[in-house]
């Protein structure tokens, strides 16, 4: 960080305080519009052809052996929903095996487990000492121990698939250069509270349009730490997954590219999951989400943009997808640089503030345009886009305190986010029609 106000600061004394900041708002302005059009050409591959792979049949019949993997740390108020939600899997019962991890727990989640296993002989517990360490990660690597199967599903505590989730993840394995496969998560209480009905729109605009267009226009969709697939032999082979990241799935999908194998994106494979109920664990989240990413983005730059795997073109989105999280630091700075020009501070004429103010909101809100749309969510709905105005003031905050404390070297390890047990929205193990506020006519 001394670095950089060195560099601001040298900069200011050659040029002068306006000019710098009007150049500052130039480059500003030149990122935002590369996203902006990143962010419309999701939205328009997503409005052309995602309602064609959401609805897409089930066509044949590919049951390698799979395991089943979760990670538990004090998950009582879900587990059980969770663990029949996966013994009701449809999947040939002698190709299934189902693990589950209790991390230590300190309640009741270890006993529920051991309960399960009297039900069907498919569930294995294995219960970690406290301070295993690890977190997520390494839950899942001891898990992965355990099995022996051609490919790990994971999914997280709160989730609830669809029956047919495996058959259509497992699918795409057919194809030699997939190493990993990602499915669709819904919010199922997105009648909760105001923030989870935010959420829930949030997610239709990540998984039916950010991703799916990642995929319709670079087949670079990321892996995503829930509802997803990986061939064991390479998690494996590259170590298992990473237990010095919080975002061991950004870690996954970059090894993967850098390997040489794909990532596919299912629409069709939908899992129901829960959305934090309060801003404070919503700071948690997506705190660990920054922290993570951005911790990604310096691991592997260097290494996307030396890769023969990757063309000029998928280099380009997969650094832009290593930004990410680097948007809303650099969103702060072009509100900072707004209210400067408005008490006068700052060279940049008031047309280029405004192209700048504008680019901010455009490219994000066209997606969650387009999510609403492809979601079929009610029309009153949209009044809850009101809602991401505080919530992006909120990811601009804690991408920053993120983007700050990975710079000043804080340490920071995996933290867990606390389940509340909510189920009001959506049955569990069944696509459904959904009449509720913010929530889906149609899950698929």
């Amino acid at each position: 960080m001394a670095r950089h106000a060195a560099i601001f600061t040298i900069t200011c004394a050659f040029f002068g305080v306006n000019p710098t900041l009007a150049g500052i708002a130039t480059v500003l302005n030149v990122v935002f519009l590369l996203f902006f059009f990143r962010h419309l050409g999701f939205a328009i591959a997503a409005a052309r052809w995602a309602e064609r792979d959401i609805n897409a049949p089930l066509i044949g019949a590919f049951t390698p052996s799979v395991a089943v993997l979760v990670a538990c740390k004090d998950e009582e108020l879900v587990v059980d929903g969770m663990v029949a939600a996966l013994l009701g899997l449809d999947y040939p019962r002698h190709q299934l095996t189902v693990v589950v991890v209790d991390d230590a727990s300190t309640d009741g989640t270890g006993e529920r487990l051991d309960a399960w296993t009297v039900v069907d002989p498919r569930l294995r517990v294995l219960h970690r000492e406290p301070g295993a360490g690890g977190g997520k990660s390494g839950a899942l690597n001891d898990a992965l121990a355990l099995v022996d199967a051609e490919i790990a599903v994971i999914f997280d505590a709160d989730h609830q698939p669809e029956p047919d989730v495996l058959r259509r993840l497992v699918r795409h394995f057919r194809e030699p250069k997939v190493g990993a496969v990602m499915g669709r998560c819904v919010v199922r209480n997105g009648i909760e509270s105001p923030l989870a009905g935010t959420i829930f729109i949030d997610y239709l605009s990540g998984y039916l349009v950010n991703e799916y267009g990642r995929q319709a226009l670079f087949e670079l969709p990321a892996y995503g730490g829930a509802n997803c697939a990986v061939r064991t032999t390479l998690i494996r082979g590259l170590g298992g997954w990473n237990p010095h990241t919080v975002t061991e799935d950004t870690d996954l999908t970059l090894r993967l590219l850098l390997d040489g194998y794909r990532v596919r994106y299912d629409p069709s494979a939908v899992d129901f999951e829960e959305a934090v109920l309060s801003s404070r664990r919503f700071w948690k989240q997506r705190y660990r989400w920054a922290r993570g990413h951005q911790k990604c983005l310096r691991d592997y730059w260097r290494p996307i943009l030396r890769t023969r795997h990757l063309t000029l073109m998928e280099k380009l989105e997969s650094m832009l997808f290593l930004w990410v999280y680097h948007v809303p630091v650099l969103c702060g700075l072009g509100l900072l640089l707004i209210l400067l020009r408005a008490v006068g501070i700052g060279g940049s004429s008031p047309m280029h503030m405004v192209a700048l103010s504008a680019l901010l909101f455009a490219g994000p809100f066209t997606e969650l345009a387009v999510g609403l749309v492809l979601g079929r969510v009610e029309r009153r709905a949209v009044w809850m886009l009101v809602g991401f105005i505080p919530a992006f003031g909120m990811s601009i905050l804690t991408a920053t305190a993120a983007y700050f404390d990975g710079m000043w070297g804080r340490a920071y390890s995996w933290s867990k986010t606390a389940r509340s047990g909510a189920t009001s929205t959506i049955a569990p193990i069944a696509r459904a029609e959904v009449a509720e506020l913010g929530t889906l006519r149609e899950a698929a």
